[in-house]
């Protein structure tokens, strides 16, 4: 008897987790044609936390096209000048993202700022991130972009200013903000943000400071735009409890029934003026990866990133909930900047 329940129990949690995969991809809300930013604070963060998401963002079928820009672990280098040494890359795509000037901020960037790589290994791990981004199902490696500035440095014990992060949002993705007249919606080159949310996941420093940069970037597109919607869906990473975090696929069940319960819907009704994309945004969002996703989530990271496999990482990858499981929750935009 002992026997049989012991065989029972597994059987019957993984064909929870399969049929809680079905419910999620064709009962729950869905980003579909939309330009994405995936905001990390350090390579490896995309494959250990955000695997699910990216795996589920990037399918072919749900054509939306997505970027990372992780904040820290690169080192200073020298690049070529944009406007005479460019790469083979197309100047425009269907979904409307202007290749030149994305690059254009990428090189800006790299070459403007110094380093914040906290064990050395700059170089190794910001090709490690690339590695791992395309296994996650990135287009190219031009979507991926990791800073070198010591304004981020990768420290369990400090916390980024969330003016600075938002002054680098700024830069890549609505540079004309200050300039617009208030008459004129406010504009961005991205349709979703996403990122931690205040907790982290980890209670890493670092992870819980890209939320606040990231609403007090909004907040400043939002600045004197009364009455409109806001151009972009800001999504952040629901953390769990360490009893959740730890059991992998046997969370999924649960995760659904949270957010069925939660009062997941696909969209709000548009009032404001210029109601778009923001406001029609799920609320929540829940990402769950097949075995075969599993499979790639792990294989981006150990393959992938194979400086930072030490021995804890191995048990995370094993039995890490994170990489199986993601849910999101939208953050309501409000006028008024953090200036920390």
């Amino acid at each position: 008897m002992s026997l049989f329940i012991y065989t029972a129990i597994p059987i019957v949690l993984t064909t929870l987790w399969l049929y809680t995969v079905h419910m999620t991809r064709s009962a729950f809300p869905q980003l579909r044609n939309k330009r994405i930013c995936l905001l990390i604070a350090h390579p490896d963060d995309e494959a250990m936390f955000f695997a699910p998401t990216l795996l589920a963002l990037t399918d072919q079928e749900a054509g939306n096209h997505v970027k990372i820009l992780c904040l820290s672990n690169g080192v200073s280098q020298r690049f070529p000048d944009p406007f005479t040494t460019r790469p083979q890359i197309p100047s425009y795509s269907p979904l409307g993202l202007n290749w030149q000037k994305w690059y254009k901020f990428h090189i800006l960037v790299l070459t403007r700022y110094s380093s914040g790589n906290a064990d050395g290994l700059g170089p190794t791990r910001t090709k490690e991130l690339t590695t791992s981004a395309l296994q996650l199902g990135l287009r190219s490696p031009t979507d991926i972009l990791v800073l070198d500035t010591p304004d981020f440095p990768d420290s369990m014990t400090t916390i980024w200013s969330a003016a600075t992060i938002a002054k680098v949002l700024s830069s890549a993705f609505s540079p004309s903000t200050h300039s617009q007249r208030s008459s004129e919606g406010p504009a961005a080159s991205i349709d979703a943000l996403i990122t931690f949310d205040s907790h982290g996941v980890s209670g890493h420093l670092n992870h819980r400071s890209l939320p606040a940069g990231a609403l007090n970037w909004l907040q400043g597109v939002m600045r004197d735009k009364n009455g409109w919607e806001c151009p972009v869906a800001l999504y952040t990473l629901s953390s769990t409890n360490i009893l959740r975090k730890y059991v992998s696929i046997f969370d999924a069940p649960f995760t659904m029934l949270r957010f069925v319960l939660g009062g997941a819907r696909g969209a709000s009704a548009g009032k404001n003026k210029g109601a778009g994309w923001e406001e029609r945004a799920p609320q929540r969002l829940m990402f769950l990866s097949d075995v075969w996703q599993w499979r790639r989530a792990q294989k981006a990271m150990t393959q992938g990133h194979k400086s930072q496999m030490r021995w804890f990482r191995w048990g995370w990858v094993g039995v890490g909930r994170f990489m199986v499981v993601n849910d999101l929750r939208r953050e309501k935009i409000h006028g008024r900047t953090i200036q920390t």
